[in-house]
Parts: C-alpha cells; structure tokens; sequence
C-alpha cells in the first residue's frame, strides 16, 4: 500500500530514528555494566516500591479509585515532563531503575503519584492552595535537591525555582480531579 507521506520523508525519518536505536543500545549497554545490580539500581528500585507499601497502608479506605485516579494524573504529567526535559537536555540522571522509558521509574511512576495521593488525604479540608504551595515547595527545594545530591539527578538548563510552579498546578489539578463528582456506577 502507498503511505500518504513522501517516501523520501519517511526515509529521512528513520535515519533519525536508526540513530536513536543505537544510542539506546549503548545506554543499554553502559546501564548494565555501570549500574545493574549496583548500589545505586536498589536505591531506585526501593525507591520505587516502597513509597506504594507506605500508600497501600495509609491510604484512605473506600476513596482508593479516586486517589488513584488523581494519582494517575499525576504520574502522566510529571512523565511527559521528565520526559519532555531529558530530550531537550534540561536535566538527566543518573542511576535509573531501568535503562528505558521512564526518565526515572522513582520519581515518575511513585514518589509524584504516591505524595499527591497521601497529601489529597492528609487534612483534606485545608485550603488546597495553601496545600499546593506546601507540596510543591517540599517537591522543588527539598526533593529535587536530595536527588542531586545523591547524583540521581543532574540539572544543566534548569533550576528548582522553575519546577515550583509546575509541581503547583499538577497538585492542583491533581485535587480537582480528586474532587469530581462524575463518578457513577457503571
């Protein structure tokens, strides 16, 4: 069958696509000899575990389908982000769980998704602008800060003062759908 697009346009862009391949096989490749099973691969990974150990047993029995739901929001957005930042070269990491997308399997999949669930149910009946504020400040100056640290994290065109309003407005929208009333029976 005859594709809509030019064949020399589909030709350029695998060329792109054959260069992204191989600078994944070579990640690959240098995750597996200098991170794999190495000290850094099970902090990720505990990392990633535990804080949904703490949610399953903390969290707010009967409202678990609407935290995940704003949870979920939460996860998608800070990945298209992460993701977004590493392809333009904002920032990178550096002992990931994976070699492969997500960015960061900690952050992206279970400490955003997880931290807005515990704090949608934490005094729920505080100004959620006032919880927004609190959220994204812990988020931008204490988290982003301890993964750098650690050297999980690695800033090059970015700063924590741009990351504040963005972790804001996910927290928030993060609420409303928390919020919603749509919800029926099916």
């Amino acid at each position: 069958m005859k594709s809509l697009i030019d064949e020399e346009e589909i030709n350029e862009s695998k060329q792109f696509f054959d260069r992204i391949h191989q600078v994944e096989l070579d990640y690959v490749k240098y995750w597996t000899e200098n991170t794999l099973w190495h000290w850094e691969f099970w902090v990720s990974w505990y990392l990633t575990i535990l804080p949904w150990v703490v949610w399953f047993l903390l969290r707010k029995r009967g409202s678990e389908a609407r935290l995940l739901l704003a949870g979920s929001f939460g996860l998608i957005i800070a990945s298209w982000l992460d993701f977004l930042g590493l392809v333009f070269g904002s920032w990178h990491y550096s002992g990931r769980a994976l070699p492969t997308i997500p960015t960061f399997l900690p952050w992206d999949f279970s400490l955003i998704p997880v931290t807005i669930m515990l704090w949608l149910q934490y005094k729920p009946t505080l100004n959620p602008f006032i919880k927004a504020i609190i959220y994204s400040a812990m988020t931008s100056f204490i988290g982003e800060p301890l993964f750098e640290w650690i050297g999980f994290y690695t800033p090059v065109r970015w700063s924590i003062f741009y990351s504040f309003p963005i972790y804001f407005f996910i927290y928030l929208i993060s609420y409303k759908i928390s919020k919603a009333k749509t919800f029926d029976t099916l």
